[in-house]
């Protein structure tokens, strides 16, 4: 019993109960009146995305809406560029004194803070702060640091700056040659390639405040950040802590809520009493140094929510490596190994996971949650600084993730690699991936049945929103994908990196994608917002884009592609395009690269800045015509500069090809 009342006073008094009760909200700063505030999502006009993406608990804030004496910075998509990895394509760049002021939409006791300072002139970051004003009265300064951003050079990437080319016998479009074997040798500026900008901290205000209260961030005199950018500003009501009386508390193991040693171990001793007593796990508020993996099966863990329950850890070298190839370990929740048999009946939520990734080895398992983990549930947590916030190696059956929040990754956000099946990742918000925001990629062993549902991906650094490679009757349905900057785009259909063959139906409905399509480096040509990619086999089954909104594409709306070596070889067909809205393109609605074919049927089009088809087929030029044939169903209406994007003289398949055309940024989406 003595041990049970410890427990819970030290519960209460990590909680911190009497800091969070409400009081009168104060008068405004300096008795100006606050600007109303523009709440949106993606940096859209919330109608516009009525029923996709995520539900989040939090209201997203421009910075470059909201009041500020520094400078608005963009719109710009060019790689390696501050506005391209910024929501929306602008932020707001601080000078030290500087501040941008935020109008809080409704109650909040916590805020979201994306930002940007500069790297250390060697690389590895810097911290700088950024005072945190409620009502004009300060409430705490922010550490900023950009140790976990700052990328550079070709991938797999390097933090050093100053690096030559990590592959100097690649051929790079900055000299459109092989750099090692031309000669004279070109000049490579430097640094090389800088990405991956961006961090995100969170903060608790102590209290509850109210709409038309404001928040003021500023960065102080002397800041040793020569200037911060503010992107975006999430405002929340968290509300109490979760407490669970009968469980397994980790704190009666030993486990320290104050992060000064390692509570791993304390951990699975309070897994392995759960276990044998049936009882969840209870963590409850604080940090919890963990520095490698923590193995579960059959087990219930519960946080207090995470904004109160945090599992932190650095990542730790291995003295040799793992069998995987792994050279480091660090904090993750891992189910058992597939060919072990993979673990059952685990349930994870109420916690956030914070790594120490800073760059990206692509044999190490350092993420957040991953092995395999069948008849399970993941539900509420928040990840960053992992290298995957969770990769999933099958076979495995019947996960269920849902209210995620993953952000600030090295690689991608969730992947299901290989064997999963009926498993579904929805109400999920992902912003600032290094890799795929979400994927199913089928190697070795078809992923089957499963479904991306009600998602929000924002700003993936490389590669796409949600991708799909290979497999077996899956649905991409409901999910807002916004601002990929670079290799890559929205929604991705690829036969590539060895996946099993498309078979049965992909379901791809009702999703919209925002000022997607980037530049291809290697083809030195813009993607679309959507891209089907033929690359190691035919993409050749049943596949339904039905009722997608393709808004503000920076080049096409939909992209059909094979590469050049292969374009005589693999052929993309079955594909059919039904109930789409295509609002704004800077070049076609359609860019046919390949040989196959695809039906349209109520496909509306408006603000088109170049021909609707830009067919080129496998670029053979034959008299019969491009080899890709366009079918029209009937409803196609609506275009730009040339007319109907899918005119009769189009049909089936006129070569229109135009390799490059010019880009005309179209004006911003509205209602239909």
């Amino acid at each position: 019993m003595s041990r049970n009342i410890t427990v819970a006073a030290l519960t209460a008094a990590v909680v911190g109960l009497g800091a969070l009760t409400g009081a009168p909200a104060a008068t405004g700063a300096e008795g100006e009146r606050p600007p109303a505030p523009a709440v949106t999502r993606a940096a859209l006009d919330p109608a516009l995305v009525a029923g996709r993406g995520a539900e989040v608990p939090f209201a997203e804030q421009e910075a470059e809406n909201a009041a500020t004496n520094g400078t608005v910075i963009g719109p710009d998509r060019a790689a390696y560029t501050l506005p391209a990895e910024a929501s929306g394509r602008k932020a707001v760049r601080l000078a030290p004194g500087e501040h941008v002021e935020f109008t809080l939409p409704g109650a909040a006791d916590a805020i979201t803070v994306r930002y940007s300072i500069p790297d250390a002139p060697g690389g590895g970051g810097i911290t700088a702060p950024l005072d945190v004003a409620v009502n004009g009265k300060k409430r705490s300064t922010m550490t900023l640091t950009s140790q976990y951003a700052w990328l550079y050079n070709q991938y797999p990437f390097t933090d050093d700056p100053g690096a030559g080319l990590l592959h100097p016998d690649w051929w790079i479009t900055e000299c459109a040659c092989v750099p090692s074997g031309t000669t004279p040798a070109p000049t490579i500026t430097k640094p090389f390639r800088p990405n991956h900008f961006y961090d995100e901290q969170r903060l608790l205000l102590g209290r509850k405040y109210g709409a038309g209260d404001t928040v003021r961030l500023t960065v102080p005199a002397g800041s040793r950040a020569a200037w911060t950018v503010i992107d975006v500003l999430d405002s929340e009501l968290v509300g109490l802590p979760h407490i669970e009386l009968r469980a397994a508390n980790v704190l009666a193991f030993g486990a320290d809520p104050f992060g000064r040693r390692d509570s791993a171990g304390a951990v699975e001793r309070a897994i392995a009493h759960a276990k044998r007593k049936n009882l969840p796990v209870y963590i409850p508020p604080g940090t919890y140094q963990v520095n490698r993996h923590i193995i579960v099966d059959d087990v219930t863990i519960r946080g207090a929510g995470s904004w109160y329950t945090t599992f932190k850890g650095r990542e730790t070298a291995l003295d040799t490596p793992a069998a995987d190839g792994s050279v480091h370990t660090g904090v993750g929740f891992y189910g058992k190994d597939a060919a072990e048999g993979g673990s059952r009946n685990v349930h994870l939520s109420g916690f956030a996971i914070e790594g120490d990734v800073r760059e990206r080895i692509d044999t190490d398992q350092v993420n957040g949650i991953g092995g395999a983990m069948s008849d399970s549930s993941i539900d509420g947590l928040h990840i960053r600084h992992t290298k995957v916030g969770m990769w999933f190696d099958g076979p495995m059956s019947n996960l269920r993730i849902t209210n995620n929040v993953i952000v600030d990754q090295i690689a991608d956000a969730i992947n299901f690699h290989g064997g999963v099946t009926g498993s579904t990742v929805a109400h999920t918000f992902v912003r600032n991936s290094g890799d795929d925001g979400l994927a199913m990629w089928a190697e070795k062993n078809a992923n089957t049945g499963n479904t991306f549902a009600r998602n929000t991906v924002q700003s993936p650094v490389l590669a796409n929103g949600i991708a799909i490679y290979g497999g077996t009757d899956n649905t991409v349905s409901g999910n807002l994908v916004a601002d990929p900057v670079r290799e890559g785009s929205a929604l991705h259909v690829g036969a590539r990196f060895g996946a099993e063959a498309f078979k049965g139906r992909l379901d791809l409905t009702g999703n919209t994608t925002v000022r997607a399509g980037t530049y291809e480096l290697n083809w030195n040509i813009g993607l679309g917002a959507v891209w089907f990619y033929a690359l190691d086999r035919d993409i050749d089954a049943d596949i339904r884009v039905t009722g997608n909104n393709f808004l503000d594409s920076t080049y096409n709306a939909i992209m059909l592609v094979t590469d050049w070596p292969v374009k005589d070889t693999y052929r993309i067909r079955g594909v059919h395009f039904k109930d789409i809205k295509v609002d704004g393109t800077g070049t076609s609605v359609v860019s046919a690269r390949a040989a196959g074919s695809a039906t349209f049927e109520n496909v509306d089009a408006r603000n088109v800045g170049a021909v609707g088809v830009n067919n080129c087929g496998s670029f053979n030029f034959t008299p019969a015509g491009s080899e890709f044939t366009l079918t029209d169903l009937g409803g196609n209406d609506g275009g730009g500069t040339t007319g109907d994007w899918l005119a009769p003289w189009l049909l089936p398949n006129t070569i229109t090809c135009d390799d490059r055309p010019p880009v005309v940024a179209p004006p911003a989406p509205g209602a239909w």
